[in-house]
C-alpha cells in the first residue's frame, strides 16, 4: 500500500484540482462558444442578406447540392460507354498433375508444371447498335435534368426563407400594435380611476376599464411568443442549429420592413411564362426524353456490338523448361458479339421502356395542369391581397380619429365609456388588418413569382 506524506498529499490534492479547473475552464468556454449566436445572426440582416445565407446552409439546399454532385457521376458513368477502356489481365498457374511421355528416341517431354501469362490492351467500342449515340445524349439529358431538380429546390426553399422573413416582420409589427393597444387601454383606465376618484363616473366604469386591460395582455403575450417562434423558423431555414441553452429570443434584426411594392401581373402572360421557366417542368420534360433514349438502348441489342482492340501480351514459353524464358509481342483484333436470341429479353426491355416512355408523357401532362392551377391560385390570391391591402389605406387614418373624437366627447360628457372603448377596439382591429395585409401582400408576391419561375438564382455548371 503506496503512503504518503503531507506534503505530498497536498500538492497531488493541488495538482488534481489545477487539472479540474483548467477543465471545467475548458468545458465553460465551449459552451459558451456553443451559447453564443454566430456574427452573421447578429448583425442586420436584409432579404438579400437571408436569401443568400440559405443558398449556402440550408439543409434542403445543401442535400440538393449533394444529389447534383451524385447526378454529375451519373453522367460520367453515362459517358463511358463511349470511351476507350485499358484492360490488364495476368495469370499464374501450378499444376503437380503431368504426365511425361516419350517424343523420340530417348528424348522425353515434360510438360510445365508452371505458367503464367499476362496482356495490357486498350479496347475501343465502335458499334453497338445506336447505344453509344443514345449514352451521350443521356448523360447531357440527365445533367440538365439534375440541374432542374436543384434549380427546384432552391425555389421551394428561397419561397420558405421569404415567407419566414415576412413572418418575423409581422410579429414585429404585431407587437407594436398590441403594445399600442395595451398603453391606450391602460391610459384609458388610469383617467377613468382618476374620475371615478372625483366622483365623476362609477365604479362600474373602472371595472370595465380594467377588464380590458386584462383582456389586451394575453394578445401581446401571445404576439411575443409568435415573434420568437417566427426567428425560430427563420433561423431553421438558415441552416443555424439553435443551442439548447437558448431558451428565449434569438437575437434576429431584420432591416427590410413590409412595404407593398407595385407589382403588375396579367394572367395569361404568367401562364405562359410558368409553362417556360418552371424548373419541375423542364426536369419532366428531361425524363420523357430519356425514357425515349431508353426505348433505343433498348433495341440497340437486336443489333451486333463491334468492337477493335489493341495491346502488348506476355508469356512464358511452353517448350522450354525455363520459368523466366518468355515470348512477347504486340496484338491487335476485331471483336464480334451478337446476340441472335436472348429469349425476348430485348422485347421486354423495350416494352417497358415504351411504357415507361408513356408514364412520362402523362406525368408531364398532369405536372403542366397542377402549374397552370398553381398560378391561377396565386395570381387569385395576390388580387385578394391587394384589394385588401387598398382597402385599408385610410382605414387606420379613420380609426384614429374616430378615437380622438370618442375621447373628446367623453371628456366633454357628451359620450360614454363604451364609446372609446369600441373606437380604441376599432383602431387595434385596423392596425393589425393593415400590418396583416401588408404581410399577406408580400408573400403573395412571393407565391406568384415562385408559380411563375422568376427570381431562382442558377447553380454553377458542372
Amino acid at each position: 500500500m503506496k503512503r504518503y506524506s503531507f506534503g505530498t498529499t497536498f500538492w497531488l490534492t493541488i495538482m488534481a484540482a489545477t487539472g479540474l479547473f483548467h477543465r471545467n475552464v475548458s468545458l465553460a468556454a465551449e459552451t459558451n462558444a456553443l451559447a453564443a449566436p454566430p456574427r452573421w445572426l447578429t448583425q442586420p440582416m436584409s432579404m438579400a442578406d437571408a436569401v443568400s445565407h440559405a443558398l449556402q446552409h440550408n439543409s434542403a439546399i445543401l442535400e440538393g447540392s449533394s444529389d447534383l454532385e451524385a447526378a454529375h457521376g451519373l453522367v460520367v458513368q453515362t459517358r463511358a460507354i463511349a470511351l476507350p477502356k485499358l484492360r490488364g489481365t495476368s495469370g499464374y498457374t501450378h499444376n503437380e498433375a503431368v504426365e511425361e511421355f516419350p517424343f523420340s528416341g530417348s528424348e522425353t517431354i515434360t510438360p510445365l508444371r508452371d505458367e503464367w501469362a499476362g496482356n495490357i490492351r486498350v479496347v475501343q467500342s465502335i458499334y453497338e447498335g445506336g447505344r453509344i449515340r443514345s449514352a451521350l445524349r443521356s448523360a447531357r439529358l440527365i445533367r440538365d435534368q439534375a440541374v432542374l431538380e436543384y434549380q427546384t429546390v432552391i425555389a421551394d426553399t428561397l419561397l420558405d426563407v421569404r415567407r419566414a422573413y415576412y413572418d418575423v416582420l409581422l410579429a414585429q409589427q404585431q407587437i407594436v400594435v398590441q403594445q399600442a393597444s395595451v398603453k391606450l387601454l391602460t391610459e384609458e383606465m388610469q383617467n377613468t380611476t382618476r374620475r371615478f376618484e372625483t366622483g365623476m363616473v362609477p365604479r362600474f366604469d373602472v371595472l370595465r376599464a380594467e377588464v380590458e386591460v386584462a383582456n389586451a395582455r394575453p394578445k401581446l403575450i401571445r404576439a411575443e411568443n409568435a415573434h420568437r417562434t417566427a426567428k425560430n423558423t427563420l433561423a431553421t431555414l438558415l441552416g443555424y442549429n439553435i443551442p439548447a441553452t437558448v431558451a428565449e429570443d434569438i437575437p434576429i434584426i431584420l432591416t427590410d420592413k413590409l412595404e407593398a411594392e407595385p407589382y403588375k401581373l396579367d394572367l395569361p402572360a404568367a401562364i405562359s411564362q410558368a409553362m417556360e421557366r418552371r424548373s419541375e417542368l423542364g426536369a419532366l420534360r428531361k425524363t420523357a426524353a430519356l425514357r425515349k433514349e431508353g426505348i433505343a438502348s433498348a433495341k440497340a441489342a437486336y443489333r451486333p456490338v463491334v468492337g477493335i482492340f489493341g495491346g502488348y501480351g506476355a508469356r512464358n514459353s511452353r517448350f522450354r523448361n525455363d520459368f523466366f524464358s518468355d515470348l512477347a509481342g504486340p496484338m491487335a483484333g476485331v471483336e464480334l458479339n451478337w446476340d441472335i436470341y436472348d429469349g425476348s429479353l430485348t422485347r421486354g426491355k423495350v416494352i417497358q421502356a415504351k411504357a415507361l416512355y408513356e408514364k412520362a408523357g402523362v406525368n408531364l401532362d398532369d405536372a403542366m395542369r397542377r402549374v397552370q392551377f398553381e398560378v391561377r391560385t396565386a395570381y387569385s390570391g395576390f388580387n385578394e391581397a391587394s384589394e385588401v391591402l387598398e382597402s385599408q389605406k385610410k382605414v387606420q387614418e379613420q380609426a384614429e380619429e374616430a378615437l380622438r373624437l370618442a375621447i373628446a366627447r367623453y371628456d366633454a360628457g357628451t359620450g360614454t365609456q363604451l364609446d372609446v372603448l369600441n373606437a380604441q377596439t376599432s383602431l387595434t382591429e385596423a392596425r393589425t388588418t393593415q400590418i396583416q395585409a401588408l404581410h399577406d401582400y408580400m408573400v403573395a408576391r412571393a407565391r406568384v413569382q415562385r408559380a411563375i419561375g422568376q427570381d431562382v438564382p442558377q447553380p454553377l455548371a458542372k
